[in-house]
């Protein structure tokens, strides 16, 4: 007799939303998946590019068994083994390498491809430790926003952005909504039919900017100069909320003469746009009570990506925007559940041989794979949650990082992705639906409960399971190598009513009732925010905001390469690399495109749907031109879309063949978008 039944799963993607979904299984196979219509954030609705998860899971080309390298680094020539038989090449080549250069020889690059409480990096850690390897520092995304914010707040922790339903004037600042956050949309549109006024503030005009009420388009990292301008209407017309900054704050007459000289006038000719809107745009944020700022990472891709988020969350402190329901600040709220998904317990540093660990970024592997001063040199990388050869910048010298025969590369994939073609051994990886994890979120406050839906298919094994494997075929003997994925979860999960969350699938994070957070002060020292930080200064970063434009992709510079690059996520059906293999994704969008403003275009004698090379030193990409009466850029911008994969690409590259890898000014990120182009006729 047939079975079917229901089961309640969480969306595991590295995106603020992580819906909730349900899985229908008819005889062990899942048939069915649509949005679980009780999540409270999500309310039924999947994104299209998960909406099609099933294609995903049962697509032909899925990597299901152990594969090892049959041709040159790069080719994709494969043959099929055994677990057994490729966990012992692994094993063998990683002991070579230990007894020849030392643990620190071996470098692990994980991501956030599944980001879940266990699958994305818990015996991970624990595996690393115990080789003595390098450590994986700095973060693609992410880590630069929070420390930004922190050194101006005192803490990442933010306000919840569903609050954003209650506020008069919403400020969209360097995010597309619509987009890549789709489900808070609908709290916006609440807010909307309620007064609110949307305002959007970005380089390209985005599918949020088309239908904002108010759209300001920037010239590419001058937002630290406009909020700066901001700060100087607030100031000059007396629009600061007084009783909050003298209760809450140090430091406002120092910020009263550093921000004199950032005049409207100045602002426009810095950012380019127009004086008026500035002043409006100011008096209209810091008279409507409930003002909410809200960002997220497209911002930190420059090298002044900290200072950024140091200087507009000062706005709701000077306004007194916390202070009401709906006003205030949100890049993530991550932070809030990190006590009850306590994920530092998965920390092992007592099982390494090795007391401090080389760190190399993960921004840099590229680099740091061909430096011949390193001592010992990268002779093993181990690639998981990631394809880097996409995702991060600089992709060429990592290509040629990996490609080089003496460094042995370990991947876990679930397809033949542009990294794992360079891999020597790649094991098979589950999806979603065939493991049980706990997703906690960073875009709303409610954790997901993920229930295994159905069987691994062919021989792929959870992140978890494989980092079990492996310590085995090592001989490691050590009992924390081996803890099961239920041990784990109760290892990380406090405060919850465990049984509650697998019946339900969702739970807000404990103690998060009303996120006003900084009604009662900020967390330093008299609960006052040091709007002239001494600390910052010290470290370099200024004592008090600090304007510094782009060293290399500023608009209008000099030489070979004049246009600034941004790779922004474009697509509906992709946003990241994690789809745009598929036919059912990839296909319907066309192929990869520059689009250029008409003016730039006409100087090069492009037209529209001409083939051209988007070139500078690190390389030459070919793509579409893309030319309309009504651009989405600006004049001197150009935007190739991220995520496109070297299958689906004219010349097999992607734009972080192009990009810049230099540190943003603090925070370990990197800035993608302060890259140079020229773009020339195929």
């Amino acid at each position: 007799m047939s079975s079917t039944r229901i089961v309640l799963g969480t969306c595991h993607h590295d995106c603020p939303d992580s819906c909730g979904w349900e899985v229908t299984v008819e005889d062990g196979k899942a048939v069915k998946m649509r949005g679980n219509p009780d999540h409270p954030y999500s309310q039924g609705e999947l994104c299209p590019k998960v909406n099609r998860f099933l294609d995903r899971v049962y697509s032909p080309d899925r990597i299901l068994t152990p594969l090892v390298l049959d041709g040159p680094k790069g080719s994709g020539r494969y043959r099929s083994v055994s677990w057994d038989e490729a966990l012992a090449i692994v094993a063998e080549r990683v002991h070579d390498v230990v007894d020849t250069w030392g643990g620190q020889a071996i470098v692990p690059w994980g991501d956030a491809g599944t980001q879940g409480a266990i699958q994305m990096d818990s015996l991970s850690q624990r595996f690393f430790a115990r080789l003595g390897s390098s450590r994986q520092v700095d973060s693609l995304c992410g880590a630069t926003a929070g420390v930004g914010t922190a050194s101006s707040l005192g803490t990442s922790l933010a306000s919840d952005p569903l609050t954003i339903e209650h506020s008069k004037f919403i400020v969209l600042w360097g995010t597309n909504t619509r987009l890549t956050n789709r489900h808070l949309w609908p709290y916006i549109e609440k807010a909307r039919g309620n007064g609110a006024t949307v305002v959007v503030i970005d380089p390209i005009r985005t599918v949020t900017a088309d239908v904002a009420d108010w759209f300001l388009q920037l010239r590419p990292g001058t937002d630290v100069a406009f909020a700066l301008g901001v700060m100087h209407v607030i100031v000059r017309d007396d629009l600061v909320d007084h009783e909050h900054l003298e209760r809450f704050s140090t430091g406002f007459d120092e910020l009263v003469d550093h921000v004199s000289d950032w005049t409207p006038d100045r602002v426009a000719a810095e950012c380019g746009v127009d004086a008026p809107d500035i002043e409006r745009f100011a008096r209209e944020y810091a008279t409507s009570g409930a003002s909410f700022i809200r960002t997220l990472v497209g911002a930190e891709h420059r090298e002044n990506g900290a200072q950024f988020f140091r200087t507009v969350s000062l706005l709701p402190v000077l306004t007194g925007a916390w202070k009401h329901l709906g006003g205030g600040y949100s890049r993530s709220v991550g932070s809030y559940s990190r006590s009850s998904v306590d994920l530092s317990k998965f920390s092992a540093p007592h099982l390494s041989p090795v007391v401090d660990r080389r760190p190399i970024s993960m921004n840099r592997l590229g680099r740091a794979l061909l430096d011949k001063t390193l001592d010992p040199p990268i002779k093993c990388v181990f690639v998981f949650n990631g394809n880097p050869v996409v995702t991060a910048p600089e992709a060429g010298l990592l290509r040629k990082g990996l490609e080089q025969p003496d460094v042995f590369t370990v991947v876990s994939e679930q397809f033949l992705t542009d990294t794992a073609r360079y891999a020597d051994v790649i094991f098979p990886a589950c999806t979603q639906i065939e493991q049980d994890d706990v997703v906690p979120a960073w875009g709303h406050l409610y954790v997901g409960w993920n229930h295994k839906a159905i069987e691994p298919r062919g021989e792929s094994v959870p992140n978890t399971e494989l980092w079990r494997r492996l310590a085995r075929a090592m001989g490691f003997t050590e009992p924390e190598l081996f803890a099961t994925d239920e041990e784990l979860l109760a290892t990380c999960l406090e405060g919850f009513d465990v049984d509650e969350l697998k019946k339900r699938g969702w739970m807000r994070v404990p103690g998060t009732d009303d996120l006003r957070p900084f009604v009662e002060g900020y967390p330093f020292p008299g609960g006052r925010v040091p709007l002239a930080n001494e600390i910052l200064e010290r470290e370099g970063h200024g004592r008090l905001p600090v304007y510094v434009p782009a060293s290399e992709g500023a608009i209008g510079c000099e030489g070979r390469y004049p246009l600034s690059l941004m790779s922004p996520k474009f697509h509906q059906r992709f946003l990241n690399a994690s789809y745009s293999h598929l036919d059912g994704h990839a296909g319907p969008e066309g192929e990869l495109f520059c689009e250029l403003h008409p003016d730039d275009a006409s100087a090069r004698g492009i037209h529209d749907g001409d083939v051209v090379d988007v070139v500078n030193d690190r390389g030459r990409l070919r793509a579409v031109a893309r030319v309309s009466d009504s651009p989405r850029v600006r004049p001197g911008l150009v935007m190739v879309p991220f995520g496109w994969v070297g299958d689906r690409t004219r010349d097999g590259l992607a734009v972080n063949d192009l990009t810049n890898d230099t540190a943003t000014d603090w925070g370990g990120g990197v800035a993608f978008y302060d890259t140079s182009v020229e773009v020339e006729l195929a």
